[in-house]
């Protein structure tokens, strides 16, 4: 009996370096402080961090980013908790929607509970109002701001440690998560460990930005495609973590497979991605200006002093937000295998590259 339940006994012992946390907020008077809050609001400031760093190198007029991230992240935190409110509406609607749920619920986002597919639509149409307020182009701006939504995602995933959720099925691993007796899902002991979903998903998140990072600064990665990467590299992790997990959640099934609602969701949305990435890449296949300006927009914000004097393009753009460089004799030439895909904006006849 002894030689029987030593080894899970000695895996027990050893599964200790993720504790339940002992710590989620604090009172500033009348008001409790959650670390799920601050989590997203740590998250939040990073981005922008990052966000208006690559924005500024790429040409980015003074201040716009504020103009657009005061439209992006309210719409993004609106849209997050309604698809979290309506993938898993038993706790505001009742089962089955009949009428037992909690409605004042939906308002108390610092319990938990944002979905990221409802906050990146929203947060996307939030910055599309804010990019034609500013006179930039959405995907230029989607572009630059990629990695730091994903750098965002690593940050606010801690969010579900301090909340105790999300988490796993239990694990005898060394990095097995303890959570608080209460929040033990109904089966299962107090003291069993359970797969800290939360931090495959940060390290999942951390190792895309640099990927994000690193793709940009070889192929100088335009036209929304970016961002296209950003969401096939989040959902491809996304999609295995989300099988890991063993909380409530909506079952949806297709092809005769029942699985989690965010499964599919994951697997459809990289699946779109992809599609449009290679469409972009291999189909559409521009010469386009590096000018992050909606066609016009520039000259007019020179003339009013928004930006610096002799930075405007004066090549008209196209109807899809691209500005166009006109063909000339050299780019008719074909090009060397090696000029294409590379970090260099221009030749040495100051030609605009074809993006890969």
């Amino acid at each position: 009996m002894i030689t029987a339940t030593f080894p899970h006994a000695l895996a027990a012992s050893l599964a200790t370096s993720i504790p339940a946390p002992t710590w989620s907020g604090f009172n500033l008077g009348p008001l409790r402080v959650h670390a799920y809050a601050l989590c997203i609001l740590l998250g939040i400031v990073a981005a922008l961090w990052l966000t208006n760093t690559r924005w500024k190198r790429r040409g980015g007029p003074e201040g716009s980013i504020w103009d657009i991230a005061i439209w992006a992240i309210p719409f993004g935190i609106i849209g997050g908790r309604l698809y979290h409110v309506f993938s898993s509406p038993d706790a505001y609607f009742g089962p089955g929607f009949n009428g037992t749920g909690n409605l004042a619920l939906i308002p108390q986002i610092w319990l938990g509970g944002l979905g990221i597919w409802g906050a990146v639509v929203l947060g996307v149409v939030g910055a599309w109002i804010g990019c034609r307020r500013a006179g930039v182009k959405l995907s230029s701006f989607i572009d630059a701001a990629a990695p730091g939504i994903l750098l965002a995602q690593a940050i606010g995933r801690w969010g579900n440690y301090f909340n105790q959720e999300l988490f796993g099925g239990p694990t005898t691993l060394p990095w097995g998560l303890s959570v608080s007796p209460q929040f033990v899902p109904s089966g299962f002991s107090p003291d069993t460990l359970f797969q800290p979903t939360f931090l495959y998903e940060c390290i999942w998140d951390l190792l895309g930005v640099a990927v994000l990072l690193l793709l940009d600064r070889k192929f100088r990665l335009r036209r929304g495609r970016l961002f296209l990467l950003y969401a096939m590299v989040y959902t491809a992790g996304r999609f295995w973590i989300e099988l890991l997990r063993i909380d409530a959640a909506e079952q949806i099934t297709f092809f005769g497979i029942t699985t989690r609602l965010n499964v599919w969701t994951a697997l459809f949305v990289f699946l779109g991605a992809l599609v449009v990435f290679l469409l972009l890449t291999f189909v559409r296949r521009e010469k386009v200006s590096d000018s992050v300006f909606l066609p016009g927009r520039e000259r007019a914000l020179v003339a009013a002093g928004g930006v610096e004097a002799g930075s405007a393009d004066p090549v008209a753009g196209n109807d899809d937000g691209d500005t166009r460089v006109p063909p000339s004799a050299a780019d008719t030439a074909p090009e060397s295998p090696g000029d294409e895909g590379t970090s260099s904006d221009a030749d040495g006849n100051g030609r605009e590259k074809t993006e890969p």
